[in-house]
């Protein structure tokens, strides 16, 4: 196989992001061998990273917190996977050496390695990728998968030989659309072995077997995470580093901060803006930012009164002042005003014409009287007196969010909540069996085009719709969302969905996050500069200490 002149447009109208390339139908990776970007990397050493690790449970396919992704990555192998070397924005092979894309992109056949074997020395063949994605594209009853809704499209996988798999589409997506979707950092390959064994339920699993670079010898629930080199790692010559000690330090504290300006770290990540300051200030010290994949909002149980009235939660929507929200976090976390739109992406109203729109303006009186108007309409005129079990995420942001939102709704509408702050597990665990009124929070998406996340977050029964959202017109409009190839009239299509959530919030956004990383400079073989979200890049296999 050579590989093709790249596909620029496909039946599903998903471009590929502007700086990332495109993907050739054809490619032949037999002879590609990853090595870290700089010339004469240094073997040996071991990483002490900090980030936080405080996972709800072990099973990354069903996560949706760094928490897991963050520390785990390193373990696992995808199918293909993002560039470290060009900060993700190439797709290079991984488990799958080469590829085939169909012309009319229903078909996409993977050749897999030969010489892989997982961590606890059993082969990698095609069972194992198929095993992964039969579990991943069609999750079994009780278990919940994010990233399900990339692949609804996907009807068939077949393990057409020991080593290639191959994938049947019902309905034609792009060739970027769908290979971003197999690059993601959460869909690692488990073996098909570990998953039987556990009625495909790892949560509870602390060491499944993966064939990645790294290989957990220890953990200290809160504390740290202790990887060892994978001697035996099929990229000959990685990983460089002897091992990774991730270290847990909560998103934007001080702890995370001073545990890398002290030196008792080498890299940091979801650092707080003034120690990233600092970190570039110094001498032998780089920073940067970088947008991330991810929508911090406040849901509403949108099955319980009084949330269940489009009215009500209109009314919250108009009165969570977003401008002062994104500058009550301003020395903690850097954010941006947006709406149900990544607001940095293509797709979204611009920025200067949201900014003009009622509950985004800086000036909050019209929003306000708005407000209180949809509310005495659903019969509240004297506000809502019992209440509201408002969850909020044990993180400095989510809790100074808490606060604010907590005295927005009862200086402007007489709305009472009682803030209850939980850890992640927690969390994630009520606001999925619905136990619980308003809570605040983050959820991830996997890619940056309005497909991956209005199915995942807004669309009934979504695998992140946590709000309980059922909106019909919004609904229907999904599949032309989805597949429509002109990028303008898709546009029209999408500032439609983007009017109905208007009227009637599936969430309330309160922002959009850039993160801040932070290393000293003897820690190579990383290009963080452009990365989107902090959980393609992962691997950690092209890291190298200079010291």
């Amino acid at each position: 196989m050579a590989a093709s002149a790249a596909v620029a447009s496909g039946a599903a109208g998903l471009w590929p992001r502007p700086g990332r390339a495109a993907i050739p139908l054809e490619f032949d990776g037999s002879k590609f061998q990853l090595k870290a970007p700089e010339a004469n990397p240094k073997s040996g050493g071991v990483l002490r990273y900090g980030i936080t690790s405080r996972p709800p449970h072990f099973d990354v396919h069903q996560s949706g917190t760094i928490n897991n992704l963050g520390s785990q990555g390193c373990q696992f192998d995808n199918l293909v996977r993002r560039d470290p070397r060009d900060s993700g924005k190439t797709i290079i092979p991984d488990l799958a050496q080469s590829w085939e894309i169909a012309k009319d992109s229903k078909t996409y056949t993977f050749h897999l390695r030969k010489d892989v074997t997982f961590h606890d020395g059993a082969e990698f063949t095609s069972e194992d990728v198929k095993a992964t994605y039969d579990r991943i594209v069609k999750p079994p009853s009780s278990i919940s998968i994010p990233r399900s809704s990339l692949f609804t499209t996907v009807t068939e996988i077949n393990a057409r030989d020991k080593h290639t798999i191959e994938f049947k589409l019902g309905e034609a997506r792009t060739p970027d659309f769908m290979m971003s979707a197999f690059a993601s950092g959460w869909n690692v390959i488990y073996r098909k072995k570990t998953l039987e064994e556990n009625q495909y339920n790892l949560r509870r699993v602390v060491t499944a077997p993966g064939t990645g670079p790294f290989k957990p010898i220890r953990r200290v629930e809160g504390e740290v995470w202790v990887m060892e080199k994978n001697k035996d790692y099929w990229n000959k010559g990685l990983p460089y580093l002897d091992g990774i000690e991730f270290y847990h330090g909560l998103p934007f504290s001080p702890e995370l901060g001073s545990g890398l300006l002290s030196g008792r770290t080498d890299y940091a990540r979801i650092l707080d803006p003034i120690t990233a300051r600092k970190a570039k200030a110094t001498s032998g010290m780089s920073s940067t930012d970088f947008y991330q994949s991810v929508i911090q909002g406040c849901w509403p149980n949108a099955k319980k009164k009084p949330l269940d009235d489009p009215r009500v939660r209109r009314a919250i929507h108009l009165v969570m002042d977003k401008p002062v929200l994104v500058d009550v976090t301003k020395d903690v976390a850097p954010m941006m005003v947006g709406g149900f739109i990544y607001p940095f992406s293509e797709w979204a109203t611009p920025k200067d014409e949201l900014a003009k729109r009622i509950g985004y303006q800086v000036d909050s009186t019209a929003a306000i009287k708005e407000a209180k108007a949809l509310l005495a309409a659903a019969g509240h005129s004297g506000g809502i007196k019992q209440p509201l079990d408002f969850l909020v995420r044990d993180v400095a942001t989510f809790k100074l969010w808490g606060q604010a939102i907590q005295a927005m709704l009862q200086q402007a509408l007489g709305i009472q909540c009682n803030l209850r702050t939980v850890v992640e597990s927690v969390w994630f665990d009520d606001i999925k069996s619905g136990n619980y009124d308003l809570a605040v929070g983050a959820v991830v998406s996997t890619l940056l085009d309005p497909s991956d996340y209005f199915n995942a977050w807004y669309k009934k029964d979504g695998p992140q719709n946590y709000s309980n959202w059922d909106n019909p017109e919004f609904n229907a409009l999904l599949h032309e969302i989805d597949t429509e190839a002109d990028t303008a009239k898709r546009k029209v299509v999408i500032r439609k969905a983007e009017t109905i959530m208007e009227n009637d919030p599936p969430v309330f956004p309160v922002c959009w996050e850039k993160i801040n990383d932070a290393w000293y400079n003897y820690v190579k073989g990383h290009v963080p500069y452009d990365y989107f979200g902090i959980y393609d890049v992962v691997r950690m296999d092209t890291m190298w200490l200079d010291k």
